[in-house]
């Protein structure tokens, strides 16, 4: 009887072929797909790099660059052998011997994420790293994988090795805001990317994977964890001897200097990339190649930055000042959130049109103390939230001119679930029955918080809330003396109600940003939301003019104010903090004056003797823009 196996095994042989000889072919006409599609590209793109983003100001004028960002491109000949041989081994260690994608590459990965499950190694080449750092391919999906190997096929074929080795050298991000091999090089060691030495260049070609997570200046340890794993990797596949790799394990990770490495570093820049950070995904700041357009009035800034130092060094300088000044402490720089041990000041200056920030400053020396006082520093506003209160009040009827007692509050004056509350004037005087304006006009604090209860302490809180002052206010008399904590960028936005009728405008610093191409990645909104009815507002705005004509704030126009404005002082217990808030027609302004560990300024230290004048300052300067 004739063997029966093979002609069962052929006849299941048979269709299992011609399922894999369709499916190669299908594949096979994908690939070409992908290939004629991949020839749509400009590979000319991938040495064309954008080497900084800019900043402009409000005019459209450049004003600076992205703190960090740099480039500079290097032909393949500049870069030392050392950082060649360690990039390669990091990343594509068969680089020389595939043509854009690597099976062998591709295999190892499928096997070991099979074992070690999920997705843990990837297979992409330098090549295909370099196609998709230098094309817009879409997502992590399996179309952007098969677009990005057809255009590493390409890039083999139209370029050499060499060519595609610098194009991917000059592109890397090695956090920090730098890109390319020459700028890591000189940002990290000070020296340029011919000179890195072994050890030097396996620490670069550590970052590549996470660049900001093992940036040597931030993470010393991580970074020299991840050089030691890129020198295993070069001893192992021969491009180093037992000998170097001991000798380059051995030496201590070392940095240059943190240099500058903006054309301004300031108050304002420092704002404008914590917002850009809030607006634009990952991934985008980082490409480079920005336009950023925003609403910062240089001169106003550079003009806001010298008031704060100078007129804080004049305070310093008045006799029975109590603390050391500034100049007597050594000029080490303060990292982070540390605090200043002398006198600090912020400012805020608003466009009272579109609620663009056109200067911001957050201390006296940003080279010495980089804490943002201005968006992080959060105090007690005092006396600077009493045309709230009394707008509220104007709203529910009561009338500037209506009588309103000044005289100590006593039993019967505060409903009996608050307690005993008997705050005191601050010139220790009390004037009987006088017209309510007068309270805000001279500050009166027992005539404010009468004023408040008229309201309702309630309806003050829901004031307090529209005007973006406070989340969750105390709901007790205290609320109308400003007892609770803000941040002078907030607060210096709710004083835009009183300047534009009732309507509170959303600060912001970033008008839009555009990459290289032109495509908008952000847009401002212009938030306005509306707070108090017009007609409180200017009974509100009449008494806060009278505030700098004859009130507490009088002293502005002996400090040099000119024109038509407005505001208000602020003074918390003991001292404390100094604040005026105010406008003119095109500003709204904010000044804070105090310590970061709160404690006395000096005796009388009011806001009309230590804020005011910087507030004059920066008004009259943004008269002349």
């Amino acid at each position: 009887m004739p063997p029966r196996r093979p002609r069962r095994l052929r006849r299941l042989l048979k269709p299992l072929l011609k399922i894999g000889l369709v499916t190669a072919v299908l594949w096979m006409l994908v690939a070409l797909g992908y290939y004629v599609w991949a020839l749509r590209f400009d590979l000319g793109a991938i040495h064309d790099m954008d080497e900084r983003s800019v900043v402009y100001d409000f005019r459209g004028e450049p004003y600076s660059r992205l703190a960090g960002e740099n480039r500079v491109v290097l032909p393949f000949d500049r870069v030392s052998n050392h950082f060649v041989n360690a990039i390669i081994s990091r990343e594509d260690t068969r680089f020389y011997q595939h043509h854009g994608v690597d099976p062998i590459g591709v295999a190892r990965a499928v096997v070991r994420n099979l074992f070690l499950g999920g997705f843990r190694e990837g297979a992409s080449t330098i090549t295909q790293q370099l196609a998709r750092n230098s094309f817009p391919l879409g997502g992590k999906n399996l179309h952007r994988k098969l677009i990005e190997a057809a255009l590493a096929f390409r890039i083999e074929t139209e370029l050499t090795k060499e060519d595609i080795l610098e194009a991917y050298m000059n592109r890397i991000y090695f956090g920090s805001g730098t890109y390319g091999v020459e700028a890591a090089s000189q940002i990290y060691f000070g020296h340029p990317a011919s000179r890195l030495s072994l050890p030097e260049a396996a620490t670069l070609a550590g970052l590549v994977r996470s660049p900001n997570r093992f940036s040597p200046l931030n993470n010393p340890r991580g970074a020299a964890r991840e050089r030691d794993t890129v020198l295993g990797r070069m001893r192992a596949i021969g491009l180093i001897t037992l000998d170097q790799m001991n000798a380059a394990l051995a030496e201590p990770l070392s940095t240059a200097e943190k240099s500058k490495t903006s054309h301004e570093e300031n108050w304002a820049m420092d704002a404008i990339l914590r917002d850009l950070e809030m607006v634009l995904d990952p991934g985008q700041l980082d490409g480079g190649g920005l336009k950023i357009y925003t609403t910062i009035d240089g001169a106003l800034q550079r003009a806001a930055e010298e008031s704060v130092a100078r007129r804080l060094r004049e305070i310093e300088a008045q006799p029975g000042y109590p603390h050391k000044p500034a100049g007597a402490f050594d000029a080490q720089v303060l990292d982070g959130e540390k605090s200043a041990p002398y006198l600090q000041g912020a400012a805020v200056a608003m466009d009272n049109a579109t609620g663009g920030i056109r200067a911001i400053v957050g201390g006296r020396d940003h080279a010495r103390s980089k804490f943002h006082r201005a968006l992080l520093g959060r105090r007690q506003i005092g006396s600077t939230v009493k045309p709230f209160v009394y707008a509220e009040a104007f709203q529910r009827g009561l009338r500037p001119d209506e009588p309103v007692d000044d005289r100590r509050i006593g039993p019967g004056d505060i409903p009996v679930k608050f307690g005993t509350y008997n705050p005191a004037n601050s010139d220790g005087t009390y004037r009987g029955m006088l017209a309510a304006g007068e309270g805000l006009v001279e500050s009166r604090n027992t005539m404010t918080v009468r004023v408040g209860l008229r309201a309702g302490l309630d309806n003050v809180a829901d004031a307090i809330i529209r005007a973006g002052l406070a989340s969750d206010p105390p709901r007790y008399p205290a609320l109308c003396l400003g007892a609770f904590e803000t941040n002078l960028k907030d607060l210096t936005a709710a004083y835009t109600v009183f300047a534009t009728g009732g309507t509170r405008l959303q600060p912001y610093l970033i008008e839009r940003v555009t990459d290289s191409a032109g495509h908008i990645l952000y847009k401002a909104t212009h938030g306005r939301l509306p707070v108090f009815r017009a007609p409180a507002v200017r009974q509100t705005v009449a008494l806060l003019e009278d505030v700098v004509e004859r009130g507490t704030g009088a002293r502005a126009r002996d400090l040099g104010l000119r024109g038509r404005a407005a505001g208000k002082t602020g003074t918390t217990n003991n001292f404390v903090d100094a604040w005026f808030l105010g406008f003119d027609p095109r500003l709204t302004c904010g000044v804070w004056v105090g310590f970061d560990q709160p404690r006395t300024i000096r005796p009388a230290g009011y806001g009309a003797t230590l804020a005011l004048p910087i507030w004059v300052d920066i008004i009259q300067a943004g008269k002349s823009k």
